[in-house]
C-alpha cells in the first residue's frame, strides 16, 4: 500500500518541509532493524513514525493508515532504544482496535507494551491499588447499567419501557463522563437534550447510584472515576503509575471525554512523552461525553508539539473520496481535513430514491443479490444505517432472498449465551474424552444437541442472530479442520481474550456508530433523508454537526463501490414528507452521476446500475410505477401487505391457503438435495417463504416465477427449469 524508503521522495512532500523530517537521514543514525520498521511507510507515514521525542498530535483522514503509523511509531522507537515497552501504552477505545494494534506490533517483532482500552487499562490498576486504598476488593463491574436504570425508574414511580431506559442509561453516562453528579446537573442546568425533563432525569440519576451503592456494584464510569481519585489523593500511588509507564499513544483522540483526559493527565504527570492521533470530521459520539476540543487544543497544551498530517486515502476509490470532502466542506470544522485519494478511479456514488422503507429495503436486497450472484462475497457487504429500527424491513427483505447477514454493535461475540454454552459443552466432551474425532464433525455434533441445525429459521430476530452466532462457529471449526478438540477449545480461549470473533461469510448490518473503525468493499447507506440523516431531533448546530461527521464515517467506511437510498414515506400508501438529506442535496456530477434532474420527484437514480441483476438495475422504475398504486394487496381480501413474508406469499397471513402439501415436501426434498451438492446451507438455495409460495401460486412460466419475492434472474437461470418442472408435475399428478 505504500512505496519503499527510497521511493518517497519522487511521490514530493504531502505537506510542508518543516512538518516531514528526511526519513533517510534519521535512519542512518538507527539500528538497521529499526531503519526496517520504515519500509513501506509513506512520506506523511514515516513523519509520524520517526517522531518518538516529546509531544506528537497526529491529525489522520479516514482511511489514511493511522493505525500502521502509531504502531510503526511504537516499533521504531523501541527498535532504536528511545522507548522502553515494558513503559510504553497504547490506548484505544474498543477492545477490536486494542487486539488489531496489539497483533501489529506482534508482527512488527515488538512485544510487552501495554496495548489496552481506557477501562481495561484503569481497571486492572483498579483492581491493584484499592485493596491498598481501602482495604477491600473491588466490587463487582455492572456489565449494562440497563438493570439498575430500570430498578431506580421503579424507585421513583416512572413508567419506563426499554427505549426510555438505554436513554437515560445514556443521559447518566455522560453525566458521570463529563464529572457531573445528580446535584450538579439540577444547580448548573447543564445544557443537553435528555431524555426526559431534568428533574427526573436527576431523581433518577440519584436512584441509580443508591442502587448501586446498597448492592455494591460499580459501573464502567465508576471505574475511571475512582482510579482518578485515588492517584489525585495518593501522591505515593500516583508516582508509581508513572514510573511503571513513561510513554503513551491515544488512538481516536477526538473521543475522549473529560474523565478519561484527567485520567490520562494524571498517568503523565510532568512528562509530555505523549502521542495522540485523531480525526476532527469522525467525532460522532458527542452524546457519551467525547470532545474533539482536546485534539483541536492539544497544541495549546503542548506548543512544542510536533504536528503531522495524514491525508492520503488508501481505502476509497477517488469518487468516493470526492463524496466524503464535500459532505464535509459545506461547513467545514476547525482542523477538519480534506482527504487525498491515491485510487483516483472507480465508479461514482450511486444515489437511489424509492417511495416506501418497503420498496427501498426491496430493492437493496435485489442489488446484494445480484452483487453475489456476480461473485461478490457476502462479508464484503455492508448495509449502514442512522437508527436500528431501520434494520427490520431491511433484515426480512434479505432474508426473504436467503441472503446471510451478521448484525454489528451488539452483545460481543464470546459473551453471547449461545457461544458461552457451546465453548463449554465442548471443553466438557474434550475433558472427558469423549470428542476423539474431527473438529468439524464434533462441534456438529454439540451444537445440533443444542437444537442447530444447518438450515436457518425463518425470518430474523433473537433466534435468526442466535443461527448465525453458532453457524459463525462451524465455519472457524471448518478453517481448523485439521485441529483437535483441545486445541481448537484453546483457540477459542485466546480469541475470547481478544475479543477476536470469526468472521462469518455474511453481510453486515449495522449502524452508522458501530461501523466506526471498519471498512468493507460495498457499502449501502439506507435512509438518506432529512429526519433520519440528520436524525429529526439534531435542532442545535453543533447537533447537526454530528449528523454529518456521521455521514462522513459512513461514505467512507466503502473501499470500490457506495450506494446511498432514501424513501419518501414510511410504509407503502403513507404520505410522502420525505426529502432527501441536506448532506447530498449539493453533490456535485463527479461525486453522484445524475439520471435525472428532478431531485424530489422521489424516482431519481444517481449513479449507474453497477453490477447486478436485471431487476435490481430496474427495480427503482419497477417499483415507482408499484407506489403509484399504493402498496401491494392480498389476491384474497384486498389488504395492503405489510410484512415480508406476507408480500412474499401474496397475502395476509390471515387468509386462508391452498398450499399443495405433497409438492412442497418434493420442493423440500429438491432443496436438500441441490443443497448437498452444492455444499452451501439449504436457505441458499430458496428461503421456507419463497419455497411456500412456489407450492402455492404453482407458477407456470419463467415470467411468473420470477415475480415470486426471492426468485431473481441468477437464481431463476439456476433453478428455475427445476422448480417448474417439479411444479407441473405436481399439476400432472
Amino acid at each position: 500500500m505504500g512505496r519503499r524508503a527510497e521511493d518517497r521522495r519522487a511521490a514530493g512532500p504531502a505537506t510542508s518541509p518543516a512538518e516531514l523530517p528526511e526519513v533517510s537521514a534519521v535512519a542512518k543514525r538507527v539500528p538497521d532493524d529499526a531503519a526496517a520498521v520504515l519500509l513501506g511507510l509513506d512520506d506523511e507515514q514515516a513523519a509520524v513514525a520517526t517522531s518518538v521525542h516529546g509531544p506528537v498530535v497526529v491529525l489522520a483522514g479516514a482511511g489514511t493508515g493511522k493505525t500502521r503509523a502509531i504502531t510503526h511509531r511504537i516499533a521504531y522507537a523501541v527498535r532504536s532504544g528511545v522507548h522502553e515497552p515494558s513503559r510504553t501504552m497504547a490506548l484505544t477505545f474498543t477492545t477490536r482496535a486494542a487486539g488489531e494494534m496489539r497483533s501489529r506490533l506482534l508482527g512488527l517483532g515488538v512485544e510487552g507494551v501495554a496495548t489496552r482500552t481506557f477501562h481495561s487499562a484503569a481497571l486492572r490498576q483498579l483492581r491493584y491499588f484499592l485493596p491498598r486504598v481501602g482495604g477491600r476488593d473491588l466490587p463487582q463491574v455492572l456489565p449494562s447499567k440497563a438493570r439498575i436504570v430500570a430498578e431506580a425508574c421503579g424507585a421513583v414511580g416512572l413508567r419506563a419501557d426499554g427505549v426510555l431506559i438505554r436513554d437515560l442509561a445514556a443521559d447518566i453516562e455522560w453525566a458521570k463522563a463529563n464529572g457531573f453528579d445528580p446535584a450538579d446537573v439540577l444547580d448548573a442546568r447543564v445544557m443537553r437534550q435528555w431524555s426526559a425533563d431534568v428533574e427526573t432525569v436527576v431523581r433518577v440519576y440519584q436512584a441509580y447510584e443508591d442502587a448501586k451503592d446498597r448492592q455494591q456494584l460499580i459501573d464502567f464510569e465508576d471505574v475511571l472515576l475512582n482510579l482518578a481519585e485515588i492517584l489525585r489523593s495518593r501522591p505515593g500511588i500516583a508516582s508509581e503509575v508513572q514510573a511503571a509507564y513513561r510513554w503513551f499513544t491515544v488512538d481516536e483522540y477526538q473521543d475522549v471525554n473529560h474523565i478519561q483526559h484527567e485520567l490520562l493527565s494524571l498517568w503523565l504527570g510532568e512528562r509530555d512523552d505523549l502521542c495522540v492521533v485523531g480525526d476532527v470530521s469522525q467525532t460522532i459520539y458527542s452524546f457519551t461525553g467525547a470532545s474533539s476540543d482536546y485534539l483541536t487544543g492539544f497544541m495549546e497544551r503542548f506548543p512544542d508539539a510536533t504536528q503531522v498530517r495524514l491525508v492520503n486515502c488508501y481505502r476509497c476509490s477517488g469518487p468516493i473520496v470526492d463524496l466524503a470532502n464535500a459532505v464535509i466542506d459545506q461547513s467545514p470544522q476547525p482542523g477538519s481535513l480534506r482527504l487525498r485519494a491515491l485510487r483516483t478511479t472507480g465508479p461514482s456514488p450511486t444515489i437511489m430514491a424509492f417511495d416506501d422503507d418497503v420498496e427501498e429495503a426491496t430493492a437493496i436486497a435485489e442489488r446484494l443479490s445480484g452483487l453475489i450472484s456476480a461473485g461478490t462475497r457476502p462479508r464484503d457487504i455492508a448495509v449502514l444505517f442512522r437508527v436500528n429500527s431501520q434494520s427490520a424491513e431491511l433484515e426480512a427483505a434479505l432474508a426473504d432472498r436467503g441472503i446471510p447477514i451478521v448484525m454489528r454493535g451488539g452483545e460481543r461475540y464470546f459473551e453471547r449465551a449461545e457461544i458461552k454454552q457451546a465453548s463449554a459443552l465442548l471443553r466438557g466432551a474434550a475433558r472427558a474424552g469423549e470428542a476423539t474425532g474431527r473438529i468439524p464433525d464434533e462441534l456438529r455434533a454439540v451444537l445440533s444437541g443444542m437444537g442447530w441445525t444447518s438450515a436457518p429459521p425463518g425470518g430474523g430476530g433473537a433466534a435468526r442472530d442466535r443461527w448465525e452466532s453458532l453457524t459463525a462457529l462451524v465455519a472457524l471449526a471448518d478453517e481448523h479442520a485439521d485441529m483437535d478438540v483441545p486445541a481448537f477449545v484453546a483457540e477459542l480461549d485466546r480469541r475470547a481474550q481478544a475479543q477476536h470473533a470469526p468472521e462469518a461469510d455474511a453481510v453486515t448490518l449495522a449502524s452508522l456508530h458501530a461501523a466506526k473503525g471498519l471498512e468493507w468493499p460495498v457499502v449501502f447507506i439506507a435512509g438518506c433523508s432529512e429526519g433520519l440523516l440528520p436524525i429529526h431531533y439534531a435542532q442545535s448546530e453543533e447537533q447537526v454537526q454530528q449528523e454529518r461527521r456521521l455521514a462522513y464515517v459512513g461514505i467512507t467506511r466503502a473501499r470500490d463501490a457506495l450506494y446511498l437510498s432514501w424513501a419518501r414515506a414510511r410504509q407503502p400508501g403513507g404520505r410522502a414528507s420525505r426529502t432527501l438529506s441536506r448532506f447530498l442535496q449539493q453533490i456535485s456530477p463527479s461525486q453522484g452521476r445524475r439520471a435525472s434532474s428532478d431531485a424530489s420527484s422521489g424516482r431519481v437514480i444517481y449513479g449507474s446500475s453497477g453490477a447486478g441483476s436485471r431487476r435490481a438495475a430496474g427495480v427503482a422504475r419497477d417499483g415507482a410505477a408499484r407506489g403509484r398504486r399504493g402498496p401491494a394487496r392480498c389476491r384474497i381480501c384486498g389488504k395492503g401487505l405489510v410484512t415480508a413474508p406476507e408480500r412474499t406469499a401474496g397475502r395476509c397471513r390471515t387468509c386462508p391457503a391452498s398450499i399443495d402439501e405433497a409438492l412442497v415436501e418434493r420442493i423440500k426434498a429438491w432443496r436438500l438435495e441441490q443443497a448437498r451438492e452444492l455444499g452451501v446451507p439449504a436457505y441458499v438455495i430458496c428461503t421456507d417463504a419463497t419455497l411456500l409460495a412456489v407450492a402455492e401460486l404453482r407458477p407456470s412460466t419463467p415470467e411468473q416465477l420470477l415475480e415470486i419475492p426471492g426468485i431473481g434472474p441468477a437464481k431463476l437461470q439456476q433453478h428455475g427449469a427445476a422448480l417448474l418442472a417439479l411444479v407441473q408435475a405436481a399439476s400432472a399428478s
